[in-house]
């Protein structure tokens, strides 16, 4: 894996690429060693894009690795959520076809390699409750608030 980090809004993000795709992205720096690859360059500027607002949906190639059936299930349905929505741990376990594991998603979301691509940020609680997230609930409210500010300003141009 080659390794980068790329300073946004909400502080370092640390972001590996193997040789299919983006495999790897953590809020915070990781000790490791950087270096330049295409694939980094172009996550670097898409992640640029979408905190300026200009970017709703990432096209750079993803390398999803491990997780169980589930968990891969689960963070392909988050990529479905659209741009400026959210749904419900809930949804999303009836969705990938086990209503009874709200819980379980939740767990499949702390444990998504590719945060903010793959946009966990956009599951929450029953009734819209702030809960859960990797990267603490601060972070998700400012990239819901981006998300839905952008969204209502497109709605208004």
């Amino acid at each position: 894996m080659r390794w980068s980090v790329v300073d946004s809004p909400i502080g370092d993000l640390t972001l590996a690429v193997d040789e299919a795709g983006l495999c790897r992205l953590h809020f915070g720096r990781a000790d490791r060693p950087l270096e330049t690859d295409p694939l980094l360059t172009e996550t670097q500027e898409q992640l640029k894009a979408y905190f300026a607002g200009e970017l709703q949906e990432f096209t750079v190639p993803l390398s999803v690795r491990g997780g169980s059936e589930f968990e891969r299930a689960v963070w392909a349905q988050l990529r479905r959520i659209p741009y400026g929505e959210m749904q419900t741990y809930g949804e999303v376990a009836k969705i990938v076809g086990d209503a009874g594991a709200a819980r379980a998603v939740g767990t499949a979301c702390n444990r998504n390699p590719i945060a903010v691509v793959v946009p966990c940020h956009r599951v929450v609680g029953a009734g819209g409750k702030m809960v859960g997230f990797g990267g603490g609930i601060p972070l998700k409210r400012h990239l819901l608030e981006l998300e839905a500010r952008i969204t209502i300003e497109t709605l208004w141009t």
